[in-house]
Formats: structure tokens, sequence, C-alpha cells
């Protein structure tokens, strides 16, 4: 698919909190995205998965696209009889941003921010480092790379705020915040001691993100989400403290 091809792809975003992606594809075009974001097509979409897409060459591009957060398997939309429409939802409140992909315009972004792409962007691992007690569902930190040449979507959680890093300005940010941020953005982490949590141990880890470049901040951090609906999830029968628990004498709440 050509550049012009690309520019033609036409995406409508609809909704605010739960946002909706819309693309109207033309005879002949396909975006990709991992298998089981789909929420809906029409008639002229078909579908192929695979574990080839978005960049991947082999047994090894796919366990390394996989190992960035992605799915191992990959699913290309392509209109074929004539113009189609596949949709993509937001999972969690939140916003979507496109972005052109090409030389000197690659990003990361946070482990489940990519939706989708046309056929010519790569994902792939951008960083992975472990982070307390497994703050992130036990993979540490994971950011994706994404690269290539075409049109990306993100998914970012929450409000957005965006902050554009001179040369050697650095900001400080829990790692959860971290949305999207320009290639030529550095990232590093430090400890900062004397704040203990349980969720980090002994020490905040904080990402420092360094300029020059643009950075995507998201207001809604999944870890901290996590943290604030665990006392109401179902626990067993004999846990400490409040929430839901289950027991054979069905449910009860708080500390009764």
């Amino acid at each position: 698919m050509g550049a012009d091809r690309l520019a033609a792809v036409k995406e409508t975003i609809q909704g605010t909190t739960l946002p909706v992606l819309e693309l109207a594809l033309d005879a002949g075009e396909s975006v990709v995205a991992e298998s089981g974001e789909l929420s809906w097509i029409d008639s002229n979409i078909e579908l192929a998965t695979s574990t080839a897409g978005a960049g991947s060459h082999g047994l090894f591009g796919t366990i390394k696209r996989a190992v960035g957060g992605s799915t191992l398997f990959m699913t290309t939309y392509t209109a074929t009889s004539g113009a189609g429409l596949v949709a993509f939802a937001a999972k969690l409140p939140g916003q979507i941003l496109a972005m052109e992909i090409g030389e000197g315009r690659s990003y990361m972004c946070h482990r489940h921010g990519f939706l989708c792409g046309t056929g010519g962007v790569a994902l792939s691992t951008g960083l992975q480092r472990k982070l307390g007690a497994g703050v992130f569902g036990g993979a540490g930190f994971v950011l994706q790379r994404v690269t290539g040449q075409g049109k990306a979507w993100f998914e970012l959680s929450g409000e957005l705020v965006i902050y554009e890093l001179a040369v050697g300005q650095s900001l400080r940010i829990h790692p959860g915040h971290v949305g999207l941020f320009e290639e030529t953005v550095t990232i590093d982490f430090a400890s900062i001691p004397g704040i203990r949590n349980k969720l980090f141990g002994d020490g905040l880890f904080l990402a420092q993100l360094t300029g020059p470049g643009k950075v995507w901040l998201q207001s809604l951090s999944i870890s901290h989400l996590a943290q604030a609906i665990e006392p109401y999830l179902p626990q067993q029968e004999g846990s400490s403290g409040g929430g839901i628990r289950i027991g054979s004498g069905g449910l009860s709440f708080g500390n009764e």
C-alpha cells in the first residue's frame, strides 16, 4: 500500500469517555490489530489471523513483538468487494490518538497502547524493566516500539497531559502514567527512598523522561486503578480485610 493509499484511510472517533475508532477502508485497503481487538465490521471486511503482521518476520520477530505486550497473533482486516467499515472500541475510559509513522516519527507506548495500524507499521519490544513487586501484572514495566511507515492509532487511559521537552529537560513520572512519547525522548528509572508503598516495596520507582521530544501522559494509571478496586474484588473465604468474600453462605461485604 503506497503513501497515497495510507493517507486515504478515513477515520472517525465516536464518543468521549469510552471512544470508538471507526475506519472506512476502500477496496483493497487493510489495517492490522492484535487478535481480539475487534468491536464490529461490515460485510465487505475479511479477516485473516496469523503470527505475521505488524512488522514481525519469522518466529523470532513474533516472539519479540509478544514480549512487548502484544499478542502472538495479529489480525488483518481488508476491504474486499467494496468499501468497508471496521471499528475498535476503547477498553478503558480515555482517548484514541492517530499518529503518522515514518522516518523520524517513531514512538514508544505503554504495553497495551497500540490499537491498530496500517500494513507498513511495525510493532516490537521497546523496553522491559522489572520494577518492585510485579506492579504491572508480573511482567514488569513494558513499552512497545512502533516504527515503520504508515499510520497508527493508540489508546491512552483517562485524560491526556502533553509536554514538549527541550533538549536535556526531564520529567519524573509514576510509570503508570507514561502513555506515549517520541523515540527521541530517552527513559531511565530511579528509586525515591523514604516513600513506602505496598506495590513498590521500600521505594517509589519513577520513570525519568528526558527531551528532546513530545510526551503524552495518561491520567488513569492502571496500577492505581487495580489498587483502588482490589478491596471490592472477590476473595477466598478466610482472607483478611474488607471487600467481597465468597463462602458457603454466599457473598458477604466489608467486615461483616
